[in-house]
C-alpha cells in the first residue's frame, strides 16, 4: 500500500482517488480551499479517501499526483518544494491556454513541457509524466475502449517510473499498454499531443479516447 496525495479535487483527481483507494492505497485529495484533514465537501459520499488542503496532502504522502490545471501548476507546485522533496511527483496535466470555446488551445511551454519545468524547479523531486494523452475517464477504465490504448511514461528516474507503472496496473492498465519513452524531455512529445484533442472533442464530443500507438 502506498500513501498517495492527489493535488486537485476536480474530475481527474477524484476519478483517480476512487480507483487508487479501491486498490488498497491510502489516498488524500488536496483541495485548493483550506479544509481540515478528513473533512469532506458537501455531497461527497465516497468514504474510501480523505480530503485536506494541498500542502497537507503533499506533505503526508509518499507519492504525489498533480491533477491541477496545467497552466498554473508550475507556480503552485514550486511553492510546495519542501513538501515534495524526496518524493515521486506524477504529473498528469497538460499546460495549455484556453481557446475561445474553452477547449485546450496553444501550449504554455512550446519547445519544452510542464514536466520538464517541474523537474527543473523541483530538483529533489522525481517527476514522472503519464496519463495526459486521454480523456480522464480512460485513466481508470482503459479496457472500456474498443482498441487497446497506450499510456506513456517520461522521467529521469528508472525506479520512479517502475513505481508509477505499478500504479498504472492498479488503475487497470495492462503492462503491454505501458510505453516508457525515456527521460523527462520526452514529455514534450506527449504534452504536444493535446493539440489534437480539441479537434476530436469538437467533432465527437466528450467520448472516451486515448492517443495511442497502433502496432
Amino acid at each position: 500500500m502506498t500513501s498517495i496525495g492527489i493535488l486537485g479535487a476536480g474530475r481527474v483527481g477524484t476519478n483517480l482517488a476512487r480507483t487508487l483507494a479501491a486498490a488498497g492505497h491510502h489516498v488524500t485529495v488536496g483541495r485548493r480551499d483550506p479544509v481540515g484533514q478528513g473533512v469532506r465537501p458537501a455531497g461527497t459520499t465516497d468514504l474510501r479517501h480523505s480530503f485536506a488542503d494541498q500542502r497537507t496532502a503533499a506533505r503526508t504522502a509518499d507519492l504525489v499526483i498533480n491533477a491541477t490545471p496545467g497552466d498554473t501548476a508550475l507556480e503552485r507546485l514550486t511553492d510546495l518544494r519542501t513538501e515534495l522533496a524526496g518524493k515521486i511527483l506524477v504529473d498528469v496535466s497538460n499546460a495549455t491556454r484556453d481557446a475561445d470555446d474553452g477547449l485546450p488551445g496553444d501550449l504554455c511551454y512550446p519547445g519544452s513541457s510542464l514536466a520538464e519545468r517541474l523537474q527543473a524547479a523541483l530538483p529533489e523531486t522525481r517527476v514522472v509524466k503519464t496519463l495526459n494523452t486521454m480523456l480522464f475517464t480512460v485513466m481508470t477504465a482503459p479496457a472500456a475502449l474498443a482498441t487497446a490504448p497506450t499510456v506513456y511514461l517520461s522521467g529521469n528516474d528508472t525506479s520512479a517510473k517502475k513505481t508509477v507503472a505499478g500504479l498504472l496496473v492498479d488503475l487497470t492498465w495492462q503492462p503491454a499498454w505501458i510505453e516508457d519513452l525515456g527521460d523527462i524531455t520526452t514529455a514534450r512529445a506527449t504534452e504536444a499531443m493535446i493539440l489534437i484533442v480539441p479537434h476530436v472533442l469538437r467533432r465527437d464530443g466528450f467520448q472516451p479516447f486515448a492517443v495511442s500507438l497502433a502496432r
